[in-house]
């Protein structure tokens, strides 16, 4: 029983230096960058998608005294850019890094925001059509 126990805890050291190295490698800084500003005044902030995944093992081997311990540990991390915050003139924009939309759902999702602005910009041409002093 004590064996048992003594093992479980060499899993867990495992386990833990495993975590450790992961959370060396994935802060909050991979996931939203650290800003670029341009000579232009344009300030360009990434964005990324992280992905990761860890296993860890062991077993006791042998029926003699001392026991054996054999125990091993892998980690993965995946970092796939998604897009750019781009903030130029106090106005913030998303450029997204990813293929163009496959579905059509996704294509009427992604035009959303230009549409609202063609429209905005025709309302306020016609307010000034009837009032020019409007601004």
């Amino acid at each position: 029983m004590d064996n048992t126990m003594d093992s479980r805890g060499k899993v867990n050291d495992l386990m833990r230096s495993t975590m450790e190295k992961i959370h060396e490698m994935v802060d909050t800084n991979t996931i939203v960058g650290q800003p670029i500003t341009t000579p232009d005044g344009v300030t360009l902030i990434p964005i990324s998608r992280v992905s990761f995944g860890f296993g860890t093992g062991g077993g006791d081997y042998g029926k003699a005294q001392p026991h054996q311990f054999g125990g091993g540990g892998a980690a993965g991390v995946k970092i796939d850019p998604v897009a750019f915050l781009v903030i130029k003139d106090g106005v913030t924009r998303v450029l997204p890094v990813a293929a163009p939309p496959v579905t059509t759902f996704d294509r009427i999702v992604e035009m959303v925001p230009d549409v609202m602005d063609k429209v905005e910009n025709y309302f306020d041409k016609k307010a000034k059509e009837k009032d020019p002093e409007l601004l």
